[in-house]
């Protein structure tokens, strides 16, 4: 999230909570695809991590992309902490170790996404080169100590950094060493947004299989495929996960702000101060009754903050983020866009996607979502592999995207992104290619990721 959000408008009720989701739908004709992705920096002298200050650290970046793209500054506590663009609404944040994203603009097809994407590396290089300063293509870190990576100066994080250790075993992990790419897509309607969130959901941990490219950590094979993904198994249970409530009968808009109160906040900002009552209810803020700001209460900035603070594999904002998969090259990214707007923008492709995943219990959503990590393609799910489901999800994704008819200059639809995912597919995952490379000609060393993994 590239800046939080600044509107002061008071809330005093629930209902109001809710038509803040409400107020996402859109008409089809309208619905846009929004791509973000993070990155992790390195220099390529030494491959060491790439800390905020000094003449060759991510202040500098930030200046030579803001030199290059003419996008404005965004400030925390005095220092440049992203970019905004002036118009179009893409964005540029900082993770919280140094994790550079690119939070892209609202636009119509997969071709823009990926003209958007070019554009953007384009810049970020040209800034980059003259620094020494390279960009992983991995979903985590695979060489540097959680010690060794530096932290960012956000107000956000220093609170999150504090409370994280209360919650989970690896939500510093999470924030310090893995990078992911989100799809962010529409919804018309209440029951849209309900189905879209179903079946995204039921197949988050088939993205995670496809996308699997985080194999190593702190210089060695981690026993996992996708790590980033285990690793959010274990961040804070209170806010990550599943979702099963999705599934139950009359979900709506009103249960996920039943959910959403109950998650326990980071923050509270006002002004340029963020108040640190991590753990605290929402619903107190709305009574005016917390302890840390007696008499304050919530306005809208603070729901849409707090809605930002929530981690489930896909979450509702006034749009739907898909949140399994782990990073990967320029095709990849693209690949996952295409994936989710051939599933759910099509009527029916989302009816058949449905049918895929209807059947699935709880147990089995589960379980998926616990072995893929490890397993990826040969994760068990409803009686099926992964695989399998994968094949099937890519042919109702290309039968979408066919549907959409979306063409780029030279009359190609939007089923030639999808390409790299069919090979995975057939094959194995971008982690398993890495590990073999890794026990055979890398001879056991990490440092080839370096070049062999780099945008």
């Amino acid at each position: 999230m590239a800046r939080d959000e600044s509107d002061a408008t008071p809330l005093t009720s629930r209902a109001e909570l809710i038509e803040w989701f409400a107020a996402g739908e859109k008409p089809k004709h309208a619905f846009a695809i929004g791509t973000e992705h993070e990155k992790v920096p390195f220099y390529r002298d030494g491959l060491d991590p790439v800390p905020y200050e000094g003449p060759h650290g991510i202040e500098a970046l930030l200046a030579g992309v803001q030199a290059a793209t003419g996008w404005e500054p965004i400030i925390d506590a005095g220092r440049v902490i992203g970019l905004a663009a002036t118009e179009g609404g893409g964005a540029i944040s900082l993770e919280p170790g140094g994790q550079f994203e690119l939070s892209g603009a609202p636009l119509p097809d997969v071709h823009a996404t990926a003209t958007e994407l070019a554009r953007h590396l384009d810049a970020v290089r040209a800034a980059a080169d003259p620094l020494g300063i390279g960009f992983l293509t991995l979903g985590m870190s695979p060489k540097w100590t959680r010690a060794e990576t530096p932290v960012m100066p956000k107000s956000r994080y220093r609170i999150m950094k504090g409370y994280m250790p209360k919650v989970g075993t690896l939500g510093l992990d999470m924030m310090l060493r893995t990078a992911t790419v989100q799809v962010n897509l529409d919804f018309a309607s209440e029951a849209d947004m309900v189905k879209k969130l179903r079946v995204s959901l039921a197949l988050q941990p088939v993205a995670t299989a496809l996308f699997a490219h985080s194999p190593f950590t702190d210089g060695r094979p981690n026993g996992f495929l996708s790590r980033r993904s285990e690793i959010w198994r274990h961040t804070d249970p209170h806010r990550t996960g599943m979702l099963p409530q999705a599934f139950a009968p009359g979900f709506g808009y009103e249960a996920y702000v039943d959910w959403l109160l109950a998650v326990p906040m980071y923050f509270v900002k006002r002004g340029e101060t963020y108040h640190d009552v991590s753990g605290a209810p929402f619903g107190d803020l709305m009574a005016g009754r917390l302890a840390a700001l007696p008499g304050e209460r919530a306005t809208r900035s603070d729901w849409a903050n707090h809605a930002s603070t929530a981690f489930p594999e896909v979450r509702l904002k006034r749009f739907l983020e898909m949140r399994g998969a782990d990073v990967g090259d320029p095709n990849m990214i693209a690949a996952q866009a295409a994936f989710w707007v051939g599933l759910l923008y099509d009527d029916a492709a989302l009816d058949a996607a449905w049918d895929l995943v209807r059947d699935w219990d709880e147990a089995a959503r589960e379980t998926a979502r616990a072995e893929a990590p490890r397993r990826a393609l040969d994760a068990p799910v409803a009686g099926r592999t992964i695989r399998e489901v994968a094949r099937d999800a890519l042919a109702i994704a290309e039968g979408g995207l066919r549907a959409r008819a979306r063409r780029d200059a030279q009359g190609r639809d939007e089923t030639l992104y999808l390409a790299p995912l069919h090979a995975i597919a057939a094959e194995r995952t971008r982690a398993e290619d890495l590990l073999a490379l890794y026990h055979g000609p890398w001879q056991g060393s990490v440092d080839p990721v370096f070049t062999a993994c780099t945008f």
